[in-house]
Order: C-alpha cells, then structure tokens, then sequence
C-alpha cells in the first residue's frame, strides 16, 4: 500500500500570529502583482528597528543614486527610482528577468522619525535608510526599586 500525501493539507504553523498581521500578509499577497511590475518582480526591502533606530534595506542593483527619489510624509515612506533600459538596439534575449523602468515601494513606517537626521547611501546596490526615531517612540526603560 502507498501513502500519498494529501495535496489540500495545508502547512501547520506552530507558533501564535498577530491576526491582523497575517491578515495584512494575506492581503499584500493577492495586492502585489496590482502595484506595478517592478513592485512585483524584485526590489525587496527589510524593515527593522533598533533602540533608537528604524533602518530599512531595499535592494536597488543597478539603479544610480541619482534616479533615486526618497520622500516620507507622515509615516508613509516612498522610495522611487529608475533601472534605465540598455541602449542597446540589437540585443536578442534567450532570458529577461531584470526588472527595468520605474521601481516604487511604499511603506507605513511603525513609529515617528525625525525627518530631518535621516541618513541614506548605497553601498554594492543596497539602499540603507537609517531614521532616528522620535524622542516619544523610543523604548524607555524604568528600574523598579
């Protein structure tokens, strides 16, 4: 007798969720490719925070540092840019998978930063954003005595 494994079991997690966070991972699952092609097809970014600091990493591989357009309004962050076409005419592809034109990403940032120290460069194609967060939204320690 052969075991057959059930192709509509689905995988157990075994640790507990926030319901609106995997609500919201759900979501951005089926919204993605809606957002445009670039959004889709490459560009990831990591969010993370420290003590003091929120710093965001996106990978931007071939975009100039000068095509790049880094905005925040409220704690929304947008990162625009260009990966220019080859000006080449007389190319023949037997693969494309590098995505060119317009690239955007937007994101809702956790806390308030201060705008005015934030910090961006690109090193080896890694777009580093490093926001001080405001005074309120750092994390304060109390000593019970």
């Amino acid at each position: 007798m052969a075991l057959v494994r059930n192709a509509r079991t689905l995988p157990v997690r075994r640790y507990a969720l926030d319901p609106f966070e995997e609500f919201d991972r759900m979501l951005g699952q089926f919204t993605t490719p809606l957002q445009g092609p670039s959004e889709w097809m490459g560009y990831p970014i990591d969010l993370f925070e420290t003590d003091t600091d929120l710093i965001l990493e996106m990978a931007v591989p071939g975009v100039k540092t000068g095509d790049l357009d880094i905005s925040i309004e409220g704690r929304q962050l947008s990162v625009r840019g260009r990966l220019s076409e080859p000006d080449e005419d007389n190319r023949r592809y037997w693969l494309q998978g590098i995505p060119r034109g317009d690239l955007s990403r937007t994101v809702k940032l956790p806390a308030a930063v201060e705008v005015d120290k934030i910090q961006a460069h690109v090193v080896d194609g890694m777009l580093t954003l490093t926001m001080p967060k405001l005074a309120e939204a750092k994390v304060h320690k109390i000593a019970v005595g």
